[in-house]
Formats: C-alpha cells, sequence, structure tokens
C-alpha cells in the first residue's frame, strides 16, 4: 500500500494510460478522484470518484480544484491527437491539441500547487514525442516539449515541499498507438518494423507506465524531482538502422 491515505486526482482518466494509473493508485491504497470530457464510465471501479471536466477551460478546471479541496497527488494525462502536419493544421485543431495537451496540464499545475499537502507529487505525462518528432504530428509534438520545460519548472520554483516529474511514454497500446498504423500505406508491415526497432521485443502497455507513476508518486522516489523519464522499451536508444541490416 505505497498510496494509503494519500489523495490522487488523474485526468484523463477513462481509458489507455490514465485508467492504468487510476487502477494502480487504487490497488496501492490511495483515494482517487478521476476526471474526462464525457461522463462517468459505466465500467469505473465504485470507489473512484468522478469528475466530468475539459482541462482546457480555467473556469471549469477552477470550480473543480474547489470541490476536491487538498490533494496528495496530480497526474495530468488528458490528451488529444491530431495527425496533420503545419500548413494543414487548423486554429480548431490548435484549441484542441494545444488545450488540452499544453494548456491543460498548465491549468491544472497553477489551481492545485496550492493546494497541495506538504510532500506532494506532481506528474505530468509527456512523450518521446517531445524528444523526437512523428511525421505529421506538429501539434502533437509541440505540447509535449513544453510539458518538459513546465515540469522543471514547477520542480526547480516549487521544491522541496513538492515533486515534479515527467513520464515520456514511447509507443503504448492504445486507441493512439492503433491511429498511427492507422497513417500507414501498410498498417500490418509498419507494426512490425516498429517492433523490431524496441529492445524490449514489444509495445508497452498502460501497465508499465501505471508502474512508474505509483513509484514517483510514492515515498520511495523522495529524491527524484525535474526529471523527464522515458518508457519507451529501448526505441529511443537504438540508431534507426533497423535491426538484422548488419
Amino acid at each position: 500500500m505505497k498510496l494509503k491515505d494519500k489523495v490522487a486526482v488523474v485526468t484523463g482518466g477513462r481509458q489507455g494510460i490514465g485508467r492504468g494509473i487510476v487502477e494502480a493508485f487504487l490497488v496501492e491504497g490511495a483515494g482517487v478522484i478521476a476526471c474526462g470530457r464525457a461522463g462517468r464510465p459505466q465500467d469505473m471501479p465504485p470507489a473512484v470518484k468522478w469528475a466530468t471536466l475539459d482541462v482546457s477551460n480555467a473556469t471549469m478546471v477552477n470550480e473543480f480544484a474547489k470541490s476536491v479541496g487538498e490533494i496528495d497527488i496530480l497526474v495530468n494525462n488528458a490528451g488529444v491527437q491530431i495527425e496533420k502536419t503545419v500548413p494543414d493544421s487548423t486554429d480548431a485543431d490548435w484549441d484542441l491539441v494545444v488545450g488540452t495537451n499544453a494548456r491543460g496540464v498548465f491549468n491544472l499545475c497553477r489551481v492545485f500547487i496550492p493546494l497541495m499537502r506538504e510532500s506532494g507529487a506532481i506528474i505530468n505525462i509527456g512523450s518521446i514525442s517531445g524528444m523526437v518528432s512523428d511525421p505529421t504530428m506538429a501539434l502533437y509534438n509541440a505540447p509535449k516539449a513544453f510539458v518538459d520545460g513546465l515540469t522543471r519548472s514547477i520542480a526547480v520554483d516549487h521544491g522541496p515541499g513538492i515533486r515534479c516529474n515527467a513520464i515520456c511514454p514511447g509507443w503504448i497500446e492504445t486507441g493512439m498507438l492503433e491511429a498511427g498504423f492507422a497513417l500507414a500505406g501498410d498498417g500490418d508491415a509498419a507494426r512490425a518494423d516498429a517492433l523490431a526497432r524496441h529492445a524490449s521485443g514489444r509495445f508497452g502497455t498502460p501497465a508499465d507506465i501505471a508502474a512508474m507513476a505509483v513509484w514517483l508518486a510514492s515515498d520511495e522516489s523522495t529524491f527524484a524531482t525535474g526529471q523527464c523519464f522515458t518508457v519507451d522499451g529501448g526505441l529511443t536508444a537504438a540508431t534507426p538502422v533497423r535491426p538484422g541490416l548488419f
């Protein structure tokens, strides 16, 4: 019970990585408040409190924070993805993706930092896409780089009382991964090529990221702050040369 008696807020908790973190936190004894744009999922564990929230809307975020009160852990996981280049992107695309993936993280941090108990932990879900860019995903790549910078700034400005770290997942088995393969002319070939680039021999799962989140939220990581932890099965450790060519 690494998180016993701690209160955690997890944005984007409906599915994928967010849902994995919600369930892992419950197992470790935390009280969890999760949120998402839509209503409460029918299969959400009864112990989880749910709020319908658009993280890009500062007014809604402020009201949400008032209803929650003091917390120990904040996980900024809410994110959206659009597959477009810069010239193809519209103002509406910008508002949706940057609004959620960058401003949403900022909004939650701004309102909850004053409400965090001593030894609080903020965990921002970034991406390897903030370090190495995915093709045709400019509006996704850029906000993820912003998350890394914001993470470091919060750690510096608000330590030692609050720790702030980011997790930068690689290719995780979620709907976003499938959307990426759908862009390829041959999705099966693209998947096989991507797997070959992973030293781990597999893609990640939400549980892999949740395990890191539990550690960063717990007292086992009290000396870790201002860091962006890459969890990608070795994908970014290698050169672009495909295995077997040499």
